[in-house]
Order: C-alpha cells, then structure tokens, then sequence
C-alpha cells in the first residue's frame, strides 16, 4: 500500500464516505501538533543560545577578577574600570556595526553590510539571541586586549581601542571564519577554502589570536612597565597583588567556557544521521564540554609541574593562567577532537605558554597578564592541532552539507585542513597587526597612549581615579570611636639582684 500523507482526501478514503469533514479535523489537529513541536523546537534552542549567552557574558566577571589580582594594588580600580566598560562600549558599537560587518547576509566573502543596529532581526537565520551571544565574544576579545596593556595605558586609549576593536576588527575576522558567506569559512559550502573551509569552532583564532595580537601590539608599542627590567636588562617581578582573586577569576572563566564552547553549536536539538534516537546535538554539547575540561586539566597540571622543575616552586598562578591556556587552545577544535586528543592539546599548550613566556622575558616584552602569550600563542597552536586531530565523523555531523570534507591530518583526511588553518593564522596576524598596530601607534604618536612616569609610580588609582580600591583606615574623624587601641611595646628586661649571705 502507498504512504499516506495526511490530507483530508486520503484520510476519507479509509474512513469511508461522507467523512471529509473528520478528516479535514484531524488533519487540523495533526499540523497543530506539528507546529507546537516546531515552536518548543525554536524555543529550546533559543533557550539553550541564551543560557550560553549569559556564561559567556560572565567571563566578564573571571577577567575582571583575573585582571585585578595580576596587578599591583594601586591600578585595581583602574583596571577593573577598563573591563566594565569593554563591555558597556563594546555593546554598543557591536550594535550599531559589528553583528552587522560579522553577520550582515547576503554580503561578499570580507565584510557584512546588513542588519546595522539589528535593523530587520529577527530573521529566519538570526534572533535577538544570536546577538547576545556574538556580543558576548566581541567584549571577550577586548576584555583579552586589556591585560596586555595594563597598570601604564591612558583611559581614553582603552575607550578608543575597545570601540575599534568590537566595532571593527574583530567583526570582520569573525565574518572571514563563522559567517556562511565568509571567504574562509567552513559554512560556505558552495566555496570553500581548499575544499575544507576553515574549522574554528569557538574561536581560537577568531576570539583569542586578535586579542592577543592586538594585545601584543599594543604593550610592544608602549613599552614595558616602570621596573620591569632593570638597567642591565635582567627580568624583574612585578607580582600581582592577589592570588585569591585571581583563582576566582580563573574559576568563573572555567565556568563561563561551557557556555563560550559547547554553546558554540547555537542549538541543542537536532539528530545525526545514523545516530538513533539517543544521539544528536546534545551528544556533540556534551563531548564538547568533556573536551574542554580535559585540555584545561591537562594544561594545569603540566604547567604546576613545568614550572616547579623550572623555579623550583608550586606557583598558583601560573597554573592559573596554563589552565586558561589550554582552554584556549581547545576552543578550535573541541567539537570535533576525541576526549583523548583534547589531553593532547593541553599538555602542548601548557609548553608552548612556558616557551612563550621565556621569548618574552629575552625580548623584555612585558604583559602583565601574559595575555598575549596565552591568547596568540595558545590559541594558534589550537588551529593547528584542529587540523591534526580533526575526526571525520565529526567533521561531518558539526559541519553538515558537503560530504568528502578533509579532516585532520594524523586522522587520514590529508593536508587541505592544516593548509587552510595555517592561511587562517596569518590572515589573522596580518589584519591584526595592519589595523590595531596601526591604531596604537598613532595613539603613541599623538601621547594618548601612555601615563606619565609619575602616574605610573604613584598608580593609576590615585592619580586618575581619585583614590585607592581598598580603604585600609578611616578617615572620616566623626566615625572615630572614643577610643583607640594603641600598640604596646615589650617592657624593658628587668634585673633582679640576688643577695647570698
């Protein structure tokens, strides 16, 4: 027998005559059915997208924590400023440009030239959602930028920057890389680069690489910090004044990161061919997350005992900043990598952050969060290990529509994957350093970049933003209590004479 679709014609013919009407209601019931389904299909979804947002807008909070436990009491409020307003600047000029030069469709291969300040969302490919969530990495890249340039960069530098960077910048790298018109990405199937596209999943390079690098930029133009190195050149330590907030930071960026990958997928439901009913999506969410966790893992515990063969002790923040290392590098290519491959990338990762970090002790190269060197230099080697270890079958369900894609080279799928990425490595370097180098220097150039020496000796704090973070007594005279401890010094020894007759 046929199959039956479900119209009131057929139906009549198994019911029997003088049964359209029962027919047609059923059929009617039947597609009421379907489009509640198709509705709590697109409300999951955007659910799970929003949920994703707000982990990766808390990110925020780990580098503002991050950021301040890895400088010198006196700039804290400082820096604390720059990353609340990343984030506020950067929602606007995200706004108004940057979702539209990353996502503006139908545009060419370089840049979006629709949907300025959201103009025509929601559309059937973008919601609100996907607006929040791209913002989200926006600030992210800024946020990343900021450490490098800490405890010696003018404020209005940091306004100038950041809108630049959100607003341009990195727009148009994330359009290159994620959008399905870009020249390089590996959505676009209908012109893919070396028939591969690039796979940065989350990010490595499109997030991490430009912040490093404009990062990068920006402390080699300024210089390194007052006392950094002294005059014969030899590397001194200005240590940051909180280990504890910096291992809180280090923890809510951890969390944040399940949302920054695994939310990179923007849906959860959904089935894989030949995947039976039990997976789907939210199988690929779950062994991204699994991915991540065991990169970072791994990139803690190789860095804790490196650096203690290294110096000769635990340090709590370097395996701090070797465990966002490693996420870093698992970004690329944490949705299509085995659990055992991500063990992979985060012990070369914690090697390429302690490398990175010797580089720039020899060239005096200061930043005072190694951000760039964790960022740029972790999140390139991330490209590359994505083009090593990239599995077919996951190749193939994450990024669906064109069948015989290359995949990673040690798996057998060639080398028109790592071809691709090392393209996306330069291209990224190249814009980067052509458009924030630039920017910086004419920042130089024009003396909006730096503090003065005696700002910078005194801090930031007192000179620009009008007092200290922390108030260790009180000066208001009225709130004095009647009276006040005093501090008693040791008697004096006494002599005692003993007379013997």
């Amino acid at each position: 027998m046929a199959s039956l679709d479900c119209s009131a014609d057929q139906l009549a013919q198994l019911l029997g005559p003088n049964t359209t009407a029962a027919a047609a209601f059923i059929c009617n019931k039947f597609s009421d059915v379907n489009n509640k389904f198709n509705d709590t299909n697109y409300a999951v979804d955007n659910t799970y997208l929003l949920f994703s947002a707000y982990l990766v807008f808390a990110m925020q909070l780990g580098f503002a924590m991050l950021c301040a436990g890895s400088v010198r009491a006196k700039n804290t409020m400082n820096i604390m400023l720059t990353n609340v307003l990343d984030a506020a600047t950067g929602g606007l000029f995200y706004y108004l440009f940057g979702f539209a030069f990353a996502f503006g469709a139908p545009s060419n291969g370089f840049i979006g030239k629709h949907f300025f300040a959201l103009k025509s969302i929601p559309t059937q490919l973008f919601d609100y959602s996907n607006f929040i969530y791209q913002w989200a990495f926006a600030i992210a890249a800024a946020g990343i930028t900021s450490g490098s340039i800490a405890e010696r960069t003018q404020f209005v530098a940091y306004l100038i920057y950041s809108s630049f960077l959100t607003g341009f910048v990195y727009p148009v790298v994330s359009h290159w890389f994620w959008s399905s018109d870009g020249w390089a990405s590996a959505s676009n199937t209908g012109n893919l680069l070396f028939r591969s596209g690039v796979i940065d999943f989350a990010g490595s390079g499109v997030v991490h690489m430009v912040g490093g690098i404009a990062g990068l930029w920006g402390a080699l133009i300024e210089g390194p910090r007052i006392g950094r190195f002294d005059h014969s050149g030899r590397s001194l330590a200005l240590r940051g004044h909180s280990s504890t907030l910096v291992v809180l930071g280090t923890f809510l960026l951890w969390f944040g990161w399940y949302g920054f990958n695994p939310g990179s997928f923007l849906k959860i439901s959904g089935t894989y061919a030949g995947g039976g009913d039990f997976y789907g999506t939210w199988s690929a969410v779950g062994r991204t997350a699994v991915t991540t966790t065991l990169a970072g893992c791994t990139a803690a515990l190789t860095t804790l005992f490196g650096k203690r063969f290294l110096s000769g002790h635990w340090n709590v923040t370097d395996v701090c900043n070797g465990l966002l290392g490693g996420f870093a590098a698992i970004t690329s290519g944490c949705s299509v990598v085995e659990p055992w491959a991500a063990i992979i990338c985060g012990f070369v990762a914690a090697v390429v952050l302690i490398s990175c970090n010797k580089l720039a002790e020899k060239l005096k190269f200061d930043d005072p969060l190694e951000a760039a060197q964790l960022h740029g230099g972790c999140g390139a080697w991330g490209i590359i290990f994505t083009a090593l270890f990239a599995k077919e079958d996951y190749v193939n369900q994450v990024y669906p529509g064109k069948p015989g894609r290359p995949y990673g080279l040690f798996m057998g799928g060639g080398g028109r994957l790592l071809a691709a990425h090392v393209i996306q490595i330069l291209v990224i370097t190249g814009w980067v350093s052509a458009t924030m180098g630039t920017l910086f220097y004419i920042l130089h150039k024009l003396k909006l970049l730096r503090i003065s020496p005696e700002d910078e000796m005194a801090g930031m704090d007192l000179t620009r933003h009008g007092g200290f973070a922390y108030i260790y007594h009180d000066d208001d005279e009225s709130n004095k209590h009647p009276f006040e401890l005093r501090k008693i010094e040791p008697a004096a020894p006494t002599t005692v004479n003993i007379t013997t007759n």
